[in-house]
């Protein structure tokens, strides 16, 4: 009996022990497994990073190194991993460029974040300081920022060039760049001039050719033929041109029946009244003065057939068929006109006015050109070709980051050194902040400094460089006062990287440390996961 009442545990005031094992375990396993999506796109940065071939299961082919692309199409199951794959799809929503730079910075924190967990200091400690640490890295980024005038067009297109020259099209940057500035400087509205819609630049991709033959439209381009079945024009000058978004085409019954018809004097009254209908539209059509139309896809039944083509084509109207219902306010607001859903609406004040509007032949196929348009709206076209698809779809993909990288400039007006060199300055001067603060704080702070060594370090391995020796040699510089020295790849040393051009929007850096940190604190924070069947 008395052995039995050892047995049971004292009632103490102090608190049983609790089992922190698990949790230790959970936020290890956390952290490695989100490194490791870090680390398979760490060789992809930089102007010589490696390019991933991307295989879908459905037998797609994509080659890219663009961070927010691989991390997309990468199947990631572990849910601290997929908040990285997240992290770089915020940031390029929110600046366009810098998506592998994002998830190396967060990467390499998470592993300064391992030593200081296995050190003994509690996560809450850790996540307090990284956040002091970002607001404080923002300050020196700022505080290090050349302010820009958006009439600069010399550096607007360095910083676009900056972006492309770690793309697969990186040799054809010189002429992406202007390509890419003179777009977005052509929609930015005067009423608001720190807003930029990049839904108002529309690019088109055309298999054939080379990059090189990229161009910019001003204008509408249609990656399809005109519908000359009937031998209709396909060249209009001085174009009324009018969007519609009805069939010109014979009703059907709503629903699914069948008319049974006895005798081919009924037969000849139903094919009668279908032209009598189609030559009626055709009539109203062309009372207006419209001698374009674009039709938009249907679904219910045929847009245009074969008798209302005929029938256009004699009325010397050309047409365009199958304009997807998503392009049509993008048409509208180029071609400062109306969309007509009804053709009891069709009326003058609603159609648009071109220049000229012709059918043009390009690599194995054609396309329709409008150019010359009246009273056009803030939009522009960008025609991009390409020698394969692999390739055209990889220009699209470095177009647009150029274009967020100007739009980024458009709406914070600051441009920064690239090539490592804010990273070591943020680093030396966080270094010497952490000597500042007291206890525990410090400890952090200088890791979250350390940690950002990752990025010069990065861009030296992945150019065949050695990376200790350059971080020294870079961490010199920049304490002799040198805070623009970066890594030039091309040279293979360390120079002033402002006077080589390679400059980035501060916004880039800026957003790519405070959401990293973010993510890195969040992923600290969690204890556990629990799975609900």
């Amino acid at each position: 009996m008395a052995a039995v009442t050892a047995a049971q545990p004292r009632s103490s005031k102090t608190e049983s022990y609790v089992d922190n094992k698990r949790k230790e375990d959970i936020r290890q396993a956390n952290i490695k497994a989100a490194r490791a999506v870090a680390d398979a796109v760490r060789t992809s940065l930089g102007p010589k990073g490696m390019d991933k071939m991307i295989s879908t299961a459905n037998g797609e082919v994509i080659i890219t190194n663009d961070g927010a692309t691989i991390l997309n199409k990468m199947e990631v199951l572990q849910p601290a991993a997929k908040m990285l794959v997240d992290l770089s799809k915020s940031q390029d929503s929110a600046a366009g460029d810098g998506t592998t730079t994002i998830v190396v910075i967060a990467g390499a924190l998470l592993k300064q974040c391992l030593t200081l967990l296995s050190n003994g200091i509690h996560p809450t400690v850790i996540s307090d300081s990284l956040h002091k640490a970002s607001i404080k890295a923002v300050d020196v980024l700022t505080a290090m920022a050349v302010p820009l005038e958006l009439s600069d067009r010399e550096s607007l297109i360095k910083s676009a060039s900056t972006s492309l020259n770690s793309k697969v099209v990186s040799q054809y940057s010189t002429l992406l760049a202007p390509l890419a500035v003179d777009s977005v400087l052509s929609v930015v509205d005067p009423a608001k001039p720190d807003m930029v819609d990049l839904r108002d630049i529309k690019i088109v991709k055309k298999l054939g050719g080379t990059v090189d033959d990229t161009q910019l439209v001003k204008g509408l381009v249609f990656d399809k033929k005109v519908s000359h079945a009937a031998g209709g024009p396909t060249r209009m000058e001085n174009a009324k041109i009018a969007v519609i978004q009805f069939q010109i085409s014979p009703p059907k019954t709503d629903i699914e029946q069948s008319i049974v018809v006895s005798d081919y004097t009924q037969m000849d009254r139903i094919l009668k009244e279908e032209r009598n209908y189609i030559l009626g539209m055709i009539k109203k059509i062309k009372a207006t003065g419209c001698n374009v139309l674009l039709i938009q896809k249907s679904i219910l039944r045929d847009a245009v057939t074969d008798l209302s083509l005929h029938y256009l084509a004699k009325a010397k109207i050309m047409v365009v068929k199958d304009v997807e219902r998503e392009d049509i306010e993008f048409i509208t607001k180029t071609l400062n006109c109306l969309p007509i859903a009804n053709i009891e609406h069709f009326r003058v004040e609603k159609l648009g006015h071109a220049d000229l509007v012709e059918e043009v032949s390009l690599g194995d196929g054609k396309i329709v050109k409008v150019t010359g348009i009246k009273d056009m709206g803030r939009t522009t076209t960008v025609l991009v070709r390409g020698s394969n698809q692999l390739v055209l779809d990889e220009a699209e993909r470095s177009l647009h980051d150029a274009l967020c990288v100007v739009r980024c400039l458009v709406s914070k007006r600051f441009l920064i050194a690239g090539g490592g060199a804010p990273e070591i300055e943020l680093s030396r001067q966080l270094g010497a902040w952490s000597k500042v603060l007291h206890g525990m704080e410090g400890y952090c702070v200088r890791s979250f400094a350390e940690a950002l060594e990752v990025i010069p370090y990065t861009l030296a391995e992945n150019a065949g460089l050695n990376p200790i020796a350059i971080v020294t040699e870079l961490r010199n510089r920049h304490a002799q006062g040198e805070i623009n020295a970066g890594i030039n790849v091309r040279k293979g040393q360390i120079t002033n990287i402002l006077e080589e051009n390679v400059v980035q929007p501060l916004l880039v850096s800026t957003s790519a440390i405070t959401l990293a940190t973010e993510c890195v604190r969040m992923i600290l924070k969690i204890d556990d996961i629990v799975n609900v069947r």
